[in-house]
């Protein structure tokens, strides 16, 4: 009787001990992420969208994630995972799957991070901003 006292006492107190974040939090850093890292693209796989590489923030420094194959979601457009300034800080803006093909954009364009060949590399940062084939 003791044993199972102390046990469901132990499951309690774990599961009031462990807190978890919304899927949605964002991300706020002083420092601004270094300059995307240069991937070669693979070629096209029928089915799956490249989503690029890009600078995570983990433990207090930033962290490069390799670009990888996402399986095609049918009337929708990938998104890729972006920083942007806000108020003077950085905020990281998650990837996804999302309807709107050029939602992103029109807000990376309002933002001065255009991204014109679409490969997830804003111009600025981009050395060949329109090349086709790099997606």
């Amino acid at each position: 009787m003791l044993k199972r006292q102390w046990l469901l006492g132990a499951l309690l107190a774990a599961s009031l001990g462990s807190v978890s974040l919304p899927s949605a939090a964002e991300i706020y850093v002083n420092i601004a992420p270094p300059a995307p890292r240069y991937e070669v693209v693979p070629a096209p796989r029928a089915g799956y969208v490249w989503a690029p590489g890009y600078w995570d923030y983990r433990h207090g420094h930033y962290v490069w994630m390799k670009g990888h194959w996402e399986r095609e979601h049918h009337g929708m457009y990938w998104h890729p995972h972006r920083w942007e300034q806000v108020d003077g800080r950085w905020v990281k803006r998650e990837g996804g799957w999302h309807r709107e093909r050029y939602a992103m954009e029109d807000r990376e364009e309002h933002h001065g991070m255009r991204d014109r060949d679409h490969d997830g590399v804003p111009d600025r940062f981009d050395r060949a901003p329109d090349n086709p084939y790099r997606q």
